[in-house]
């Protein structure tokens, strides 16, 4: 028995790619970074923050949420598999690239409001819910992510 299962919760590194072909399928491609906060052994040695950058890859009826919402910078919950594919260069050096194929995509909101919707992109407000603890938001088609206004003075 084996599983290829990945669960990734970080920020888009830049707005996505999305390509359309004449089959009428559509592919989005972004970068979800996650960071691994530094810390300090007990004997005095300091481990520094890590990022790690993760690819991306998101097709079907996925790909409308990723295109209309999703933005440099979005928190998000990714759910998906590994796969790994491989090409030759024009030196014939063959290269490697591992991707994540997200079969689940959400935002993930942590109460505070995120940067990408107080930036204004794409000319809608997406701003974030006022919660307690970390909560993922439906993913699309269920539910567009929530437009919030409140009265906070930030």
């Amino acid at each position: 028995m084996s599983l290829n299962k990945v669960i990734l919760i970080g920020n888009v590194g830049k707005d996505p790619t999305v390509k359309y072909f004449d089959s009428g399928n559509a592919v989005a491609n972004f970068t979800v970074a996650t960071t691994e906060r530094g810390y300090t052994l007990s004997n005095g040695t300091e481990v520094p923050e890590r990022t790690e950058w993760h690819n991306v890859v998101v097709n079907r009826e996925r790909t409308q949420f990723v295109e209309k919402w999703v933005k440099k910078g979005s928190l998000v919950y990714v759910e998906g598999k590994l796969r790994t594919r491989t090409y030759d260069d024009q030196s014939g050096a063959k290269h490697y690239i591992t991707e994540v194929y997200a079969d689940r995509i959400e935002f993930y909101y942590t109460g505070k409001r995120p940067e990408a919707a107080e930036s204004g992109s794409g000319g809608s407000n997406v701003a974030a819910q006022t919660q307690t603890t970390a909560t993922p938001i439906q993913d699309y088609p269920f539910a567009a992510p929530p437009d919030v206004t409140d009265d906070l003075p930030f």
